[in-house]
């Protein structure tokens, strides 16, 4: 899906991102520049502010006022209203720094780039494709944080 995000949700972005979705930031815009910005590229807006969902609204741009005081709940809210699994495919991913699609890294293409004990233990890689951007990506200890996160996400989208 392809999502244009306000400045307040920008955990959620990344959240987006990491799943797969086409999650644009827009972090320093006026509302009706964003409202302007989704209609024009076709995305649905998110928002946890009510004036701006309003705005939306009434001038017929696709919005979502998301709700929840934490990330999980937030992301059971989108996921269900949009109706997307909650889980990660690193081959789906996109960089959650930038957006822009990740490709998958031999151990050798990532030497140099990545610390030397993770280069040791990790075999598998992830590198953003945009070479402004570049960062790379393994499945290492926070990645039991991102499932149980998820999890708890599922567990919250199941009661809705």
């Amino acid at each position: 899906m392809n999502f244009l995000v306000d400045g307040m949700l920008g955990k959620l972005t990344r959240w987006l991102r990491m799943m797969g979705h086409d999650a644009v930031y827009m972090n320093d815009a006026e509302d009706k520049d964003l409202v302007t910005t989704a209609a024009k590229e076709n995305r649905i807006l998110l928002t946890s502010d009510v004036a701006l969902f309003r705005l939306a609204t009434t001038r017929g741009t696709d919005a979502y006022l998301v709700k929840g005081r934490t990330e999980a709940e937030r992301l059971a809210g989108v996921a269900g209203r949009f109706k997307f699994d909650l889980s990660v495919d690193a081959t789906q991913s996109r960089c959650p720094t930038c957006g822009s699609e990740l490709k998958t890294e031999s151990k050798e293409e990532v030497k140099g780039k990545v610390p030397e004990t993770t280069f040791k233990v990790f075999n598998q890689f992830w590198a953003c494709s945009n070479p402004d951007c570049g960062k790379v990506y393994w499945q290492g200890s926070h990645w039991e944080n991102i499932g149980a996160l998820l999890e708890k996400a599922r567990k919250i989208q199941s009661r809705q």
